[in-house]
Protein backbone atom coordinates (compact mmCIF):
# COMPACT_ATOMS: atom_id res chain seq x y z
CA UNK A 1 0.00 0.00 0.00
CA UNK A 2 1.72 3.25 -1.56
CA UNK A 3 2.33 5.44 2.07
CA UNK A 4 3.93 8.46 2.12
CA UNK A 5 5.12 9.19 6.11
CA UNK A 6 5.36 13.21 6.86
CA UNK A 7 8.61 14.02 7.88
CA UNK A 8 10.29 17.50 7.99
CA UNK A 9 12.92 16.72 6.08
CA UNK A 10 12.34 17.58 2.27
CA UNK A 11 15.36 15.96 0.93
CA UNK A 12 14.82 13.27 -1.24
CA UNK A 13 17.21 10.39 -2.45
CA UNK A 14 17.68 7.44 -5.18
CA UNK A 15 16.49 5.65 -1.76
CA UNK A 16 13.62 7.65 -0.27
CA UNK A 17 12.03 7.48 -3.98
CA UNK A 18 12.43 3.38 -3.60
CA UNK A 19 10.58 3.43 -0.90
CA UNK A 20 7.91 5.29 -1.63
CA UNK A 21 7.83 3.28 -4.47
CA UNK A 22 7.78 0.12 -2.52
CA UNK A 23 4.99 -0.02 -0.02
CA UNK A 24 1.85 -0.20 -2.19
CA UNK A 25 -0.06 0.69 -5.42
CA UNK A 26 -2.23 2.43 -6.80
CA UNK A 27 -5.00 2.04 -9.46
CA UNK A 28 -6.48 5.60 -11.68
CA UNK A 29 -9.14 3.84 -13.68
CA UNK A 30 -11.30 5.88 -15.86
CA UNK A 31 -13.41 8.18 -13.37
CA UNK A 32 -17.04 7.46 -12.99
CA UNK A 33 -19.18 10.50 -13.68
CA UNK A 34 -21.80 9.84 -11.64
CA UNK A 35 -19.20 9.71 -8.33
CA UNK A 36 -17.29 12.68 -9.53
CA UNK A 37 -20.72 15.30 -10.14
CA UNK A 38 -23.68 15.85 -7.70
CA UNK A 39 -27.09 17.34 -8.66
CA UNK A 40 -25.28 20.44 -7.74
CA UNK A 41 -22.53 19.78 -9.86
CA UNK A 42 -20.07 19.52 -6.55
CA UNK A 43 -17.67 16.60 -5.89
CA UNK A 44 -19.29 14.38 -3.64
CA UNK A 45 -17.11 12.90 -1.22
CA UNK A 46 -17.62 9.94 1.91
CA UNK A 47 -15.32 10.20 5.27
CA UNK A 48 -15.70 6.96 6.83
CA UNK A 49 -14.47 7.07 10.52
CA UNK A 50 -13.48 3.70 11.91
CA UNK A 51 -13.29 3.44 15.72
CA UNK A 52 -10.86 0.54 15.98
CA UNK A 53 -11.57 -1.93 19.09
CA UNK A 54 -15.90 -1.50 19.17
CA UNK A 55 -16.39 1.62 21.49
CA UNK A 56 -19.72 0.68 23.70
CA UNK A 57 -23.48 1.83 22.29
CA UNK A 58 -24.29 1.43 25.74
CA UNK A 59 -21.91 4.07 27.34
CA UNK A 60 -21.84 5.84 24.56
CA UNK A 61 -25.10 6.63 22.34
CA UNK A 62 -27.31 3.79 23.01
CA UNK A 63 -27.85 4.21 26.74
CA UNK A 64 -30.08 2.77 29.23
CA UNK A 65 -30.59 4.76 31.80
CA UNK A 66 -33.37 2.60 33.45
CA UNK A 67 -31.53 -0.45 33.11
CA UNK A 68 -29.77 -1.94 36.37
CA UNK A 69 -26.37 -0.90 37.13
CA UNK A 70 -24.89 -4.01 36.00
CA UNK A 71 -25.73 -2.68 32.31
CA UNK A 72 -26.43 0.94 32.49
CA UNK A 73 -22.64 1.50 33.61
CA UNK A 74 -21.09 4.78 35.71
CA UNK A 75 -22.36 7.47 32.88
CA UNK A 76 -25.47 9.47 32.57
CA UNK A 77 -27.79 10.42 29.53
CA UNK A 78 -27.67 13.74 28.69
CA UNK A 79 -29.80 15.84 26.15
CA UNK A 80 -28.67 16.80 22.70
CA UNK A 81 -29.63 19.65 20.18
CA UNK A 82 -31.68 17.16 18.91
CA UNK A 83 -35.13 16.51 20.40
CA UNK A 84 -35.23 12.99 22.13
CA UNK A 85 -31.57 12.07 21.81
CA UNK A 86 -29.22 11.63 24.72
CA UNK A 87 -26.04 10.68 24.66
CA UNK A 88 -23.09 10.34 27.02
CA UNK A 89 -22.70 13.04 29.41
CA UNK A 90 -18.66 12.66 28.61
CA UNK A 91 -19.63 14.04 25.10
CA UNK A 92 -20.96 17.75 25.68
CA UNK A 93 -19.40 18.96 22.53
CA UNK A 94 -20.93 16.56 20.12
CA UNK A 95 -24.44 16.92 22.02
CA UNK A 96 -24.20 20.31 20.62
CA UNK A 97 -24.22 19.02 17.28
CA UNK A 98 -26.64 16.26 17.17
CA UNK A 99 -29.50 18.18 15.04
CA UNK A 100 -26.48 17.06 12.35
CA UNK A 101 -25.79 13.32 12.37
CA UNK A 102 -28.05 10.49 12.12
CA UNK A 103 -27.79 7.00 15.09
CA UNK A 104 -28.09 3.98 13.24
CA UNK A 105 -28.89 2.17 16.74
CA UNK A 106 -29.33 -1.38 15.20
CA UNK A 107 -25.92 -2.23 13.71
CA UNK A 108 -25.45 -5.66 14.03
CA UNK A 109 -23.68 -9.15 12.31
CA UNK A 110 -22.09 -12.14 13.94
CA UNK A 111 -18.28 -11.73 13.84
CA UNK A 112 -17.11 -11.31 17.42
CA UNK A 113 -13.20 -11.40 16.66
CA UNK A 114 -11.32 -8.12 16.16
CA UNK A 115 -9.41 -8.77 12.41
CA UNK A 116 -12.60 -10.43 10.91
CA UNK A 117 -15.47 -8.16 12.61
CA UNK A 118 -12.66 -5.28 11.47
CA UNK A 119 -12.93 -7.03 7.72
CA UNK A 120 -16.66 -7.16 7.63
CA UNK A 121 -16.91 -3.50 8.57
CA UNK A 122 -14.15 -2.19 5.72
CA UNK A 123 -15.35 -4.47 3.02
CA UNK A 124 -19.36 -4.75 3.77
CA UNK A 125 -19.18 -8.64 3.61
CA UNK A 126 -19.15 -11.41 5.88
CA UNK A 127 -15.53 -12.61 6.81
CA UNK A 128 -14.79 -15.39 4.05
CA UNK A 129 -12.34 -17.69 6.41
CA UNK A 130 -12.09 -19.44 9.69
CA UNK A 131 -11.47 -16.62 11.94
CA UNK A 132 -8.27 -17.74 13.49
CA UNK A 133 -5.81 -14.71 12.80
CA UNK A 134 -7.04 -10.56 13.35
CA UNK A 135 -3.85 -10.15 10.37
CA UNK A 136 -4.90 -9.22 6.50
CA UNK A 137 -4.56 -12.16 4.04
CA UNK A 138 -5.01 -12.43 0.48
CA UNK A 139 -8.32 -13.87 0.70
CA UNK A 140 -9.77 -11.25 2.24
CA UNK A 141 -12.59 -9.36 0.59
CA UNK A 142 -11.71 -5.39 -0.89
CA UNK A 143 -12.15 -2.81 1.55
CA UNK A 144 -14.62 0.42 0.32
CA UNK A 145 -11.43 2.07 -0.36
CA UNK A 146 -10.52 -0.39 -2.76
CA UNK A 147 -13.85 -0.73 -4.26
CA UNK A 148 -13.42 3.29 -4.34
CA UNK A 149 -9.97 3.15 -5.84
CA UNK A 150 -11.10 0.98 -8.38
CA UNK A 151 -13.74 3.17 -9.79
CA UNK A 152 -11.11 6.06 -10.49
CA UNK A 153 -13.50 8.99 -9.76
CA UNK A 154 -11.74 11.85 -8.06
CA UNK A 155 -9.90 15.01 -8.62
CA UNK A 156 -7.21 15.13 -10.74
CA UNK A 157 -3.93 14.55 -9.79
CA UNK A 158 -5.20 13.13 -6.21
CA UNK A 159 -5.84 9.14 -5.31
CA UNK A 160 -9.27 8.49 -5.72
CA UNK A 161 -9.41 6.75 -1.73
CA UNK A 162 -7.27 7.85 1.12
CA UNK A 163 -6.88 6.73 4.24
CA UNK A 164 -5.03 8.04 7.18
CA UNK A 165 -3.37 8.54 10.02
CA UNK A 166 -1.85 4.25 9.73
CA UNK A 167 -3.79 1.27 9.14
CA UNK A 168 -5.78 -0.21 12.39
CA UNK A 169 -3.53 -3.07 13.96
CA UNK A 170 -2.25 -3.81 17.61
CA UNK A 171 0.31 -2.97 18.87
CA UNK A 172 3.23 -5.21 18.46
CA UNK A 173 1.78 -6.70 15.43
CA UNK A 174 3.94 -5.86 11.73
CA UNK A 175 0.88 -7.08 9.81
CA UNK A 176 -2.26 -4.71 9.63
CA UNK A 177 -5.95 -5.69 10.73
CA UNK A 178 -7.79 -7.16 7.78
CA UNK A 179 -9.86 -6.08 5.45
CA UNK A 180 -8.25 -2.99 4.43
CA UNK A 181 -6.60 -3.96 0.93
CA UNK A 182 -7.96 -4.48 -2.30
CA UNK A 183 -7.66 -8.17 -1.41
CA UNK A 184 -8.82 -10.92 -3.14
CA UNK A 185 -9.48 -7.94 -6.13
CA UNK A 186 -5.52 -7.34 -6.54
CA UNK A 187 -2.82 -5.59 -4.65
CA UNK A 188 -3.13 -2.80 -7.87
CA UNK A 189 -6.40 -1.90 -5.92
CA UNK A 190 -4.87 -1.11 -2.25
CA UNK A 191 -5.76 2.36 -1.26
CA UNK A 192 -3.23 5.15 -0.77
CA UNK A 193 -2.54 5.61 2.77
CA UNK A 194 -1.44 8.87 4.03
CA UNK A 195 0.58 7.92 7.23
CA UNK A 196 1.04 10.75 9.90
CA UNK A 197 4.01 11.21 11.49
CA UNK A 198 2.80 9.33 14.64
CA UNK A 199 6.47 9.68 16.77
CA UNK A 200 5.32 13.78 17.08
CA UNK A 201 1.50 12.90 16.91
CA UNK A 202 1.42 15.79 14.30
CA UNK A 203 1.19 16.25 10.35
CA UNK A 204 3.80 17.70 8.85
CA UNK A 205 3.84 18.26 4.45
CA UNK A 206 6.73 18.94 3.85
CA UNK A 207 7.59 15.55 2.12
CA UNK A 208 4.73 16.52 -0.13
CA UNK A 209 5.79 19.84 -1.07
CA UNK A 210 7.87 20.57 -4.55
CA UNK A 211 6.65 24.29 -4.85
CA UNK A 212 9.41 25.17 -7.06
CA UNK A 213 9.60 23.83 -10.80
CA UNK A 214 13.08 23.70 -9.73
CA UNK A 215 12.53 21.18 -7.09
CA UNK A 216 9.52 19.12 -9.22
CA UNK A 217 12.47 19.05 -12.45
CA UNK A 218 15.43 17.23 -10.49
CA UNK A 219 12.54 14.74 -8.63
CA UNK A 220 11.86 13.78 -12.15
CA UNK A 221 15.46 14.25 -13.50
CA UNK A 222 16.34 11.26 -10.46
CA UNK A 223 13.15 9.80 -11.06
CA UNK A 224 14.48 8.78 -15.31
CA UNK A 225 18.01 8.10 -13.85
CA UNK A 226 16.29 5.39 -11.45
CA UNK A 227 14.71 4.02 -14.26
CA UNK A 228 18.07 3.92 -16.13
CA UNK A 229 19.57 2.37 -13.40
CA UNK A 230 16.95 -0.60 -12.75
CA UNK A 231 17.57 -3.81 -14.14
CA UNK A 232 15.20 -7.01 -15.55
CA UNK A 233 15.82 -8.14 -11.74
CA UNK A 234 14.16 -4.85 -9.97
CA UNK A 235 17.68 -4.05 -8.62
CA UNK A 236 18.88 -0.35 -8.45
CA UNK A 237 22.13 0.26 -7.19
CA UNK A 238 22.45 -2.43 -4.84
CA UNK A 239 18.59 -1.43 -3.49
CA UNK A 240 16.50 -4.72 -4.23
CA UNK A 241 12.70 -4.53 -5.34
CA UNK A 242 10.75 -6.44 -2.83
CA UNK A 243 10.46 -9.93 -4.19
CA UNK A 244 6.64 -9.85 -3.51
CA UNK A 245 6.60 -6.97 -5.95
CA UNK A 246 6.37 -7.34 -9.74
CA UNK A 247 8.41 -5.43 -11.60
CA UNK A 248 5.78 -3.89 -13.84
CA UNK A 249 3.90 -2.93 -10.58
CA UNK A 250 7.13 -1.85 -8.73
CA UNK A 251 7.60 0.68 -11.96
CA UNK A 252 3.87 1.60 -11.69
CA UNK A 253 4.45 2.19 -7.89
CA UNK A 254 7.36 4.62 -8.59
CA UNK A 255 5.87 6.57 -11.10
CA UNK A 256 2.75 7.69 -8.97
CA UNK A 257 4.68 8.12 -5.90
CA UNK A 258 6.44 10.84 -8.49
CA UNK A 259 3.32 11.92 -9.73
CA UNK A 260 1.90 12.91 -6.31
CA UNK A 261 5.05 14.65 -5.45
CA UNK A 262 5.52 16.65 -7.75
CA UNK A 263 2.03 17.57 -8.62
CA UNK A 264 2.00 19.56 -5.25
CA UNK A 265 -1.86 19.18 -4.63
CA UNK A 266 -1.72 16.30 -2.20
CA UNK A 267 1.08 18.47 0.47
CA UNK A 268 -1.10 21.36 -0.46
CA UNK A 269 -4.36 19.36 0.78
CA UNK A 270 -2.56 18.18 3.90
CA UNK A 271 -0.70 21.07 4.90
CA UNK A 272 -2.31 22.27 8.32
CA UNK A 273 -0.25 25.37 9.30
CA UNK A 274 -2.38 27.11 6.25
CA UNK A 275 -5.12 26.27 9.00
CA UNK A 276 -5.56 29.42 11.41
CA UNK A 277 -4.11 28.39 15.02
CA UNK A 278 -8.11 28.84 16.71
CA UNK A 279 -9.06 26.25 13.89
CA UNK A 280 -6.20 23.55 15.24
CA UNK A 281 -6.92 24.08 18.57
CA UNK A 282 -11.09 23.78 18.08
CA UNK A 283 -9.86 20.28 16.32
CA UNK A 284 -7.80 19.43 19.01
CA UNK A 285 -4.06 18.98 19.20
CA UNK A 286 -4.21 15.27 18.86
CA UNK A 287 -3.82 12.46 16.03
CA UNK A 288 -7.23 12.15 15.69
CA UNK A 289 -8.04 15.48 15.43
CA UNK A 290 -5.50 16.79 13.17
CA UNK A 291 -6.83 13.72 11.23
CA UNK A 292 -10.02 14.89 10.79
CA UNK A 293 -8.90 18.49 9.92
CA UNK A 294 -6.73 16.70 7.20
CA UNK A 295 -10.07 15.01 6.28
CA UNK A 296 -11.96 18.10 5.99
CA UNK A 297 -9.45 19.32 3.48
CA UNK A 298 -8.76 16.90 1.33
CA UNK A 299 -12.74 16.94 0.93
CA UNK A 300 -12.33 20.73 -0.34
CA UNK A 301 -9.84 19.28 -2.80
CA UNK A 302 -11.77 16.86 -4.09
CA UNK A 303 -11.46 13.43 -2.86
CA UNK A 304 -14.08 11.05 -2.83
CA UNK A 305 -13.44 8.83 0.00
CA UNK A 306 -11.05 9.41 3.02
CA UNK A 307 -10.82 6.54 5.64
CA UNK A 308 -9.92 7.97 8.97
CA UNK A 309 -8.94 5.82 11.17
CA UNK A 310 -9.07 6.10 14.92
CA UNK A 311 -5.48 6.80 16.66
CA UNK A 312 -5.28 7.29 20.66
CA UNK A 313 -2.10 9.51 21.91
CA UNK A 314 -1.56 7.48 24.20
CA UNK A 315 -0.05 5.01 22.07
CA UNK A 316 3.04 6.18 23.15
CA UNK A 317 2.62 5.58 26.29
CA UNK A 318 2.02 1.91 25.52
CA UNK A 319 -1.47 1.60 26.65
CA UNK A 320 -4.01 -0.04 24.28
CA UNK A 321 -4.35 2.85 21.28
CA UNK A 322 -8.38 1.26 20.56
CA UNK A 323 -11.52 1.20 22.16
CA UNK A 324 -11.35 -2.56 23.34
CA UNK A 325 -11.44 -2.10 26.69
CA UNK A 326 -11.74 -5.07 28.75
CA UNK A 327 -10.79 -3.14 31.52
CA UNK A 328 -11.00 -0.08 33.17
CA UNK A 329 -13.46 1.02 30.81
CA UNK A 330 -15.26 3.68 32.66
CA UNK A 331 -11.68 5.65 33.70
CA UNK A 332 -10.61 4.46 29.97
CA UNK A 333 -13.62 6.56 28.34
CA UNK A 334 -14.02 9.33 30.55
CA UNK A 335 -10.34 10.55 31.02
CA UNK A 336 -8.87 9.17 27.57
CA UNK A 337 -11.38 8.71 24.92
CA UNK A 338 -14.29 10.38 25.44
CA UNK A 339 -12.19 13.92 25.60
CA UNK A 340 -10.09 13.46 22.22
CA UNK A 341 -13.23 11.94 20.19
CA UNK A 342 -15.87 14.37 21.85
CA UNK A 343 -13.74 17.94 20.59
CA UNK A 344 -12.40 16.61 17.03
CA UNK A 345 -15.61 15.07 16.03
CA UNK A 346 -17.78 17.81 17.35
CA UNK A 347 -15.37 20.10 15.61
CA UNK A 348 -15.44 18.35 12.42
CA UNK A 349 -19.57 18.37 11.83
CA UNK A 350 -19.38 21.83 12.92
CA UNK A 351 -16.39 22.65 9.79
CA UNK A 352 -17.89 20.69 7.17
CA UNK A 353 -21.60 22.75 8.37
CA UNK A 354 -20.18 26.13 8.23
CA UNK A 355 -18.70 25.69 5.03
CA UNK A 356 -21.77 24.26 3.50
CA UNK A 357 -19.85 20.79 3.12
CA UNK A 358 -22.39 18.43 4.42
CA UNK A 359 -24.69 18.52 2.09
CA UNK A 360 -22.44 17.13 -0.58
CA UNK A 361 -20.29 15.00 2.12
CA UNK A 362 -21.30 11.91 4.16
CA UNK A 363 -19.72 10.83 7.24
CA UNK A 364 -19.78 7.77 8.91
CA UNK A 365 -18.52 6.65 12.37
CA UNK A 366 -18.20 2.90 13.51
CA UNK A 367 -16.54 0.34 15.54
CA UNK A 368 -16.03 -3.19 14.30
CA UNK A 369 -18.62 -3.97 16.80
CA UNK A 370 -20.40 -3.27 20.23
CA UNK A 371 -19.75 -4.39 23.79
CA UNK A 372 -21.61 -6.49 26.16
CA UNK A 373 -24.94 -5.67 27.90
CA UNK A 374 -23.30 -6.94 31.13
CA UNK A 375 -20.10 -5.37 32.30
CA UNK A 376 -17.86 -8.01 33.07
CA UNK A 377 -19.29 -10.76 30.72
CA UNK A 378 -17.31 -13.15 29.14
CA UNK A 379 -18.05 -13.52 25.60
CA UNK A 380 -14.60 -13.59 23.55
CA UNK A 381 -11.61 -12.59 25.99
CA UNK A 382 -11.33 -14.21 28.99
CA UNK A 383 -9.14 -11.37 30.21
CA UNK A 384 -12.70 -9.34 30.46
CA UNK A 385 -12.46 -8.12 34.15
CA UNK A 386 -15.45 -6.11 36.15
CA UNK A 387 -14.65 -2.96 35.28
CA UNK A 388 -14.80 -4.18 31.78
CA UNK A 389 -16.94 -4.93 28.70
CA UNK A 390 -16.50 -7.76 26.05
CA UNK A 391 -17.12 -7.93 22.38
CA UNK A 392 -20.78 -7.98 21.56
CA UNK A 393 -21.54 -8.25 17.44
CA UNK A 394 -25.49 -8.47 17.76
CA UNK A 395 -26.23 -4.93 18.59
CA UNK A 396 -24.30 -1.72 18.27
CA UNK A 397 -24.62 1.79 17.03
CA UNK A 398 -22.80 4.04 13.81
CA UNK A 399 -23.23 7.60 13.17
CA UNK A 400 -24.23 9.24 10.21
CA UNK A 401 -24.11 12.79 9.22
CA UNK A 402 -24.54 14.76 5.56
CA UNK A 403 -25.19 13.32 2.46
CA UNK A 404 -29.05 14.93 2.89
CA UNK A 405 -29.41 12.62 5.38
CA UNK A 406 -32.07 14.21 7.91
CA UNK A 407 -30.36 14.97 11.51
CA UNK A 408 -31.69 14.65 14.59
CA UNK A 409 -33.03 11.13 13.51
CA UNK A 410 -32.70 7.68 15.09
CA UNK A 411 -33.01 4.37 13.06
CA UNK A 412 -33.44 1.05 14.76
CA UNK A 413 -33.70 0.58 18.30
CA UNK A 414 -32.06 -2.45 20.64
CA UNK A 415 -33.81 -4.26 23.33
CA UNK A 416 -33.99 -2.92 27.42
CA UNK A 417 -30.66 -4.30 27.57
CA UNK A 418 -28.98 -3.40 24.88
CA UNK A 419 -27.84 -6.31 23.40
CA UNK A 420 -30.43 -7.02 20.77
CA UNK A 421 -31.93 -5.53 17.54
CA UNK A 422 -35.39 -4.86 18.01
CA UNK A 423 -36.45 -3.30 14.73
CA UNK A 424 -34.98 -2.52 11.76
CA UNK A 425 -31.68 -4.56 11.41
CA UNK A 426 -28.91 -3.01 9.46
CA UNK A 427 -26.15 -5.19 8.25
CA UNK A 428 -22.14 -3.91 7.13
CA UNK A 429 -23.80 -4.64 3.45
CA UNK A 430 -25.96 -2.18 4.59
CA UNK A 431 -23.68 0.64 5.23
CA UNK A 432 -21.66 -0.18 2.79
CA UNK A 433 -24.48 0.22 0.03
CA UNK A 434 -25.09 3.62 1.14
CA UNK A 435 -21.74 4.84 1.30
CA UNK A 436 -20.90 3.58 -2.05
CA UNK A 437 -24.89 5.36 -3.37
CA UNK A 438 -23.79 8.63 -2.20
CA UNK A 439 -20.85 8.80 -3.72
CA UNK A 440 -22.26 7.34 -7.05
CA UNK A 441 -20.92 3.86 -7.17
CA UNK A 442 -23.24 1.36 -8.15
CA UNK A 443 -23.77 -1.48 -5.63
CA UNK A 444 -24.21 -3.68 -8.57
CA UNK A 445 -20.98 -2.97 -10.50
CA UNK A 446 -19.56 -6.08 -10.56
CA UNK A 447 -15.34 -7.29 -10.35
CA UNK A 448 -13.64 -10.50 -11.32
CA UNK A 449 -13.04 -12.81 -7.79
CA UNK A 450 -9.86 -15.15 -8.85
CA UNK A 451 -10.55 -16.96 -5.26
CA UNK A 452 -13.94 -18.26 -6.08
CA UNK A 453 -13.68 -17.78 -10.10
CA UNK A 454 -16.79 -15.78 -10.51
CA UNK A 455 -18.18 -12.10 -10.86
CA UNK A 456 -19.01 -10.37 -7.82
CA UNK A 457 -20.54 -7.24 -7.03
CA UNK A 458 -19.11 -4.47 -5.09
CA UNK A 459 -21.79 -4.95 -1.86
CA UNK A 460 -24.94 -7.30 -1.47
CA UNK A 461 -26.50 -4.62 0.68
CA UNK A 462 -29.42 -2.51 0.38
CA UNK A 463 -29.10 1.60 0.67
CA UNK A 464 -30.22 2.50 4.71
CA UNK A 465 -33.85 3.74 4.59
CA UNK A 466 -33.37 6.64 5.78
CA UNK A 467 -35.02 10.18 6.07
CA UNK A 468 -33.45 12.66 3.91
CA UNK A 469 -34.11 16.41 3.52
Amino acid sequence: MLSVLFRTNAAYGRRELIRLGALGGMSFAKPSLAAMNSSAGQQRSVVFIFLFGGPSQLDLWDMKPAAPLEIRGQFQPISTSAAGVQICQHLPLLAGQMHRVCLVRSMNHRMPVHGPACSELYSGRPYPLPPVTDQARREDWPSLASLMTRSGAGATGLPPAIVLPWHSQFMGQSERIAGQTGGRMGEQYNPFLLQAGLERGLFDSAELQLSDSGASQRLRSRSRLLSQLEDSSGAASGVKRPVAVPLNRWQQQHETAISLLAGGQLGAAVDLDRERPEVLARYGLTVFGRSLLAARRLVEAGVPLITVNWYDDSFHDKVSPHWDQHNHLFASLQDRMLPIFDRAMAAFLSDLGERGLLATTLVAAAGEFGRTPRIGQFTQNAMTEKSGRDHWPHAFTALLAGGGIRGGQVFGSTDHQGGQVRDNPVSPADLTATLLGHLGVSADDAWWDPIQGQLQKNSEGRRIPLEYD
